[in-house]
């Protein structure tokens, strides 16, 4: 204060003390980040409904320009084998007919044990694939034990479900290994949950599809698991233009994942071109 006197600033608005209560600061919290109340909501919007500011995005849209309805293609499968679990997946990151990279990395590493893939936007999908790691170190960190495939899933749909309808585009495979074995689920952004054997997702799933349906069977050795899914995901690629890249293979064991290969579907194109033209010589 001596200085602020030497200065002649003592009597400054600046300077003057203020006052806070508890009430003004919990109301100053609020009005900054009034999603405290939801432990999933790390970056969410500083409004409360994002929904409405969603709306009124869409009932502009013709003056705008702005579209919510995102254009996104990608092509990704997991299916569960007497060998554990298998994911494949392709690496573009498209925007309508904009390729916007040829090196994205649609699968993620959750923990040792479990994998997660990519299908949607982009950055949902990272975004929450991430937050649910966090869960699933902290259940191991308070539990001393390894979080469930189902349980994990769950963690999963339920943070879907609260954000449904407010813009969010998911369409994820969890996949993993645990005490009941190999596990393997589907979760959207619309908060449904489904396990199976066997799944593809994105909008080259279709032509994944037809080469699942003709050679999976649950007794397949892991080098025929292992080249299903590579061959499926270049099909994918081959007939879907927003499909492509590097097409990457991880399994999934009792011991944790393995990342078995990442080929660019180019090189696969000539491999199976030139193992086409020897069948037919033959």
């Amino acid at each position: 204060m001596a200085l602020a006197e030497i200065c002649k600033i003592s009597n400054a608005p600046y300077m003057r003390p203020t006052a806070w209560s508890s009430a003004d600061v919990e109301e100053g919290q609020n009005a900054l980040t009034c999603n405290l109340a939801n432990p999933y909501a790390l970056a969410a919007p500083p409004f409360e409904n994002p929904l409405h500011n969603l709306n009124q995005i869409q009932a502009n849209a013709d003056k705008t320009g702005i579209k919510i309805d995102f254009d996104h293609g990608t092509t990704t499968l997991g299916f569960k084998f007497k060998g554990g679990v298998l994911l494949a997946v392709d690496s573009r990151a498209t925007g309508g007919s904009y390729i916007g990279s040829q090196s994205m990395k649609k699968i993620v590493e959750i923990n040792q044990f479990m994998l997660g893939t990519l299908a949607g936007g982009a950055a949902d999908c990272v975004y929450w694939d991430r937050v649910l790691s966090k869960e699933c170190r902290l259940h191991e960190l308070r539990n001393k034990e390894r979080i469930s495939v189902a349980a994990a899933s769950k963690i999963m749909a339920n943070i879907a479900h609260e954000y449904k309808g407010m813009g969010l585009s998911m369409g994820m495979m969890l996949a993993g290994f645990d005490k009941r074995g190999p596990g393997l689920y589907y979760v959207d952004s619309e908060g449904s949950r489904t396990p199976g054997n066997l799944f593809s997702v994105g909008s080259g799933s279709l032509y994944a599809y037809g080469v699942l349906d003709s050679g999976y069977h649950w007794d397949l050795e892991d080098e025929e698991a292992q080249e299903l899914g590579r061959r499926a995901i270049y099909h994918a690629t081959f007939r879907d233009a927003y499909s492509g890249g590097i097409i990457r293979v991880y399994h999934i064991k009792e011991d944790g994942w393995v990342n078995i290969s990442n080929t660019d579907c180019m090189e696969l194109h000539y491999k199976y071109q030139e193992q086409q033209k020897q069948q037919t010589a033959k």
